[in-house]
């Protein structure tokens, strides 16, 4: 279990360096750009298989226990070590980064984005990988700040290398952004690591702050909250988000939803509930703020780019209906109660699985009519996918409506939990207040549902007609790219104590100060 989990990490960066080195003889091909291609397939595909044995070799009895753990001392003078484990909360997240980078690799390998060599591109991917899987594993305060930085150059480039329209000024905007919520980030990781003699997250978080005082507590989370803000994005720190998703190469998209996103809201329950609990209580009430505004703000925003006339762009659209699903998380964050961060966490997951789904077909959609903008594809009476590529438009309505909340699909669960853990707050939080947050984000529901109805009616509804050329239906390598993101959709929505069995338990060990 421990070599497995450091090959989990470790071994999509031993992939990239291979994919950039000449390949052998007998391995080229025909054609050196489709053999460098399966390469990141295979890479993938063996990080996804190993990842899928160490859930299954996983004690499911005891998910609240770091296991396959690995610690080894790496800088002796600030006490820095090399320390891997996981437990319910990070075992899900590393199958679903592990999952989303083998569909991005395999759906690439038939559909490369425009732009320079593939090698570059499955390099790319493959660290990005790496970053965000050591990101999930790793148990050391530097060594996550080290892991978090990882995966940003990678997306730099796949942005400003393989994006669309105005792909330069979204990648600057994006590592601008995100260095400089990681700088502030860095200062905050460092005044725990120094107060508390150790930078051992494990420690920390057994010691549930009695070793910070409550001033150095509230300044950690306002720094370590700003930098971990910008990633997940909350709201008012979300605007790089809808440009890098606009210009990003579909696959680019789907890894950013799907996982990157997830970072920030993981740094949140993995450092600052247990390791600042009075830091978290006193900005707990801000940040359910900011986060309904964000769910309300993002669900208006997707209304006026639905409306015909807008102009609006669909990726552009399903990036700010991002930062509303991600405002459902923050407030489960915010309720510091195991309901709540179950909620969160669950949340986390049926995001990563819908959305990434979204943007695989509205990329899709994009490459058949050769445009995102809703009013160039509903035209005048609509785009009529159910008629003229019907499978298409059939997975197009399921993944909005599982976007939306119905119930039976993965994305109900984590929204009806966070707004339970928004009625019964953690003690000493404002009950008044957080009923308020409460109701505020079960308006932001209806509102998700209003706009996602409305797109589903443009693109996929409306009278069939004769165009120059014919539409595609789903091809067989979409197929096989998104069957999976469906299907766990499913699954989630229909047997949710499959995710809720792993993080529960996690969760209560986590919020009671590392005690079973």
């Amino acid at each position: 279990m421990q070599f497995l989990l450091a090959f989990i990490v470790v071994g999509p960066l031993i992939g990239a360096v291979a994919a950039l080195l000449p390949a052998p003889p007998g391995l080229r091909g025909k054609n050196p750009d489709q053999a460098v291609l399966r390469h990141g397939v295979t890479v993938s595909g063996a990080i996804l298989i190993a990842a899928i044995v160490l859930a299954l070799g996983f004690d499911h009895d005891h998910p609240s226990k770091m296991q396959a753990t690995t610690d080894i001392s790496w800088i002796p003078a600030l006490d820095v070590r090399i320390h891997l484990g996981i437990d319910g909360i990070s075992l899900p997240l590393l199958v679903l980064t592990a999952l989303l980078t083998f569909l991005c690799a395999l759906y690439s390998y038939f559909k490369m984005p425009d732009g320079p060599s593939p090698k570059a591109f499955v390099a790319l991917v493959l660290v990005l990988e790496s970053g965000t899987l050591a990101t999930f594993a790793v148990l050391d305060l530097l060594l996550f700040f080290l892991a978090f930085e990882m995966v940003l150059i990678p997306m730099y480039f796949l942005i400003a290398r393989w994006g669309g329209a105005q792909r330069q000024e979204a990648a600057w905007k994006f590592i601008l952004y995100t260095v400089l919520g990681s700088v502030i980030m860095l200062l905050g990781l460092l005044l725990i690591g120094l107060k508390s003699g150790t930078f051992d997250m494990v420690a920390l978080a057994t010691d549930n702050g009695r070793g910070l005082t409550s001033s150095v507590q509230v300044i950690a989370v306002l720094a370590i909250g700003i930098g971990l803000a910008v990633k997940t994005p909350m709201w008012p720190l979300h605007s790089w988000l809808p440009d890098a998703h606009t210009a990003a190469p579909t696959v680019g998209s789907v890894l950013l939803a799907g996982v990157l996103l997830k970072m920030g809201t993981y740094g949140f329950v993995r450092i600052l509930l247990p390791i600042t609990p009075d830091g978290m209580h006193t900005f707990a009430p801000y940040l359910a703020a900011f986060a309904v505004v964000g769910i309300v703000y993002g669900s208006l925003v997707c209304l006026a780019l639905a409306r015909p006339g807008s102009k609006g762009d669909l990726k552009r659209l399903i990036a700010y209906s991002s930062v509303g699903h991600m405002g459902f998380v923050l407030l489960g964050i915010a309720t510091m109660t195991p309901t709540g961060v179950n909620g969160a966490l669950f949340a986390n997951i049926a995001h990563g699985l819908i959305t990434g789904l979204l943007f695989f077909l509205v990329g899709a959609v994009k490459d058949r009519y050769g445009t995102a903008d809703l009013d160039t594809l509903s035209g005048a009476t609509g785009a009529a996918l159910y008629g003229r590529a019907p499978r298409l438009g059939g997975l197009l309505a399921f993944a909005a409506v599982a976007s939306l909340g119905l119930p039976g699909l993965a994305g109900f669960w984590g929204e009806m939990l966070t707004l339970f853990g928004a009625f019964d707050p953690a003690r000493g939080l404002s009950r008044p207040a957080f009923l308020t947050f409460m109701s505020i984000g079960a308006f932001g529901t209806l509102l998700t549902a209003a706009y996602m109805l409305i797109v589903v009616r443009r693109v996929c509804m409306g009278e069939k007609r004769e165009e120059p050329h014919r539409i595609a239906d789903i091809q067989t390598y979409e197929f096989a790219a998104w069957t999976p993101l469906a299907a766990l959709t499913v699954l989630a929505g229909l047997w949710p104590a499959v995710l809720l069995g792993l993080t529960d338990p996690a969760v209560q060990k986590l919020l009671a100060g590392g005690k079973s």
